[in-house]
């Protein structure tokens, strides 16, 4: 080879052997560790640490966001999807409330008619007129009655005119009544209890005339 030749081939040697670390410090990665923490870098550790070669930093370095993005789209298309199909929930059906059942005005002009029989005691007459009340004031919306209790009301009115069945006939009728009305079973218990003072009276009474 002449020496014009040796000496251009030198010098293109040296010159991508200059060329050759300068690429590489410029593509330098650096894998320090601080705080007990491993950390990568582009600037040399300030403690301890070691230059990461280009061939262990490509197979380690993934580049995910892409990946993150498709992720993303895929679960809003999803979510979109969902959203369009689904069918809204049925609300849950509210109970029925059972009608109220009440006496009509042909029954309650029995009850009247029945009333006013004189056959009746003072208490048989008493609880009849008190049934008619609690019909009519069923008319208006008060308590909640079925039709077997009204069948219970109509033996009780019908059972007066015995010697013997009314009290307990009233006694049939009146739980009916407080547990349908609630109103009406307070009065109700505040009427037995004035019956049982009174009757309480009579029998003091009666014990003392025996005794004079």
């Amino acid at each position: 080879m002449p020496q014009i030749h040796r000496t251009a081939f030198a010098g293109l040697l040296a010159a991508v052997a200059m060329a050759a670390p300068t690429a590489q410090a410029q593509a330098q990665v650096w894998k320090c560790t601080i705080d007990g923490k491993v950390q990568y870098s582009d600037q040399p550790c300030p403690a301890k640490g070691e230059a990461m070669t280009s061939r262990s930093l490509q197979s380690n370095v993934i580049d995910t966001s892409a990946d993150r993005a498709a992720i993303e789209r895929a679960k809003a298309a999803a979510a979109e999807q969902q959203a369009a199909t689904a069918t809204p929930s049925a609300a849950p059906a509210a109970p029925i409330a059972p009608a109220n059942v009440c006496p009509s005005d042909r029954d309650i002009a029995g009850m009247e008619t029945k009333a006013s029989s004189i056959s009746l005691s003072p208490e048989a007459k008493r609880f009849v007129q008190d049934e008619i009340r609690r019909a009519r004031q069923c008319q208006k919306g008060q308590g909640k009655y079925s039709a077997a209790d009204w069948t219970v009301s109509k033996q009780a009115v019908d059972a007066q005119s015995s010697l013997t069945g009314g009290p307990d006939a009233r006694r049939r009728a009146e739980a009916v009544h407080s547990a349908a009305d609630p109103a009406e079973g307070d009065r109700i218990a505040r009427q037995r209890e004035a019956e049982e003072r009174e009757a309480a009276r009579r029998e003091r009474d009666l014990r003392l005339r025996s005794t004079r």
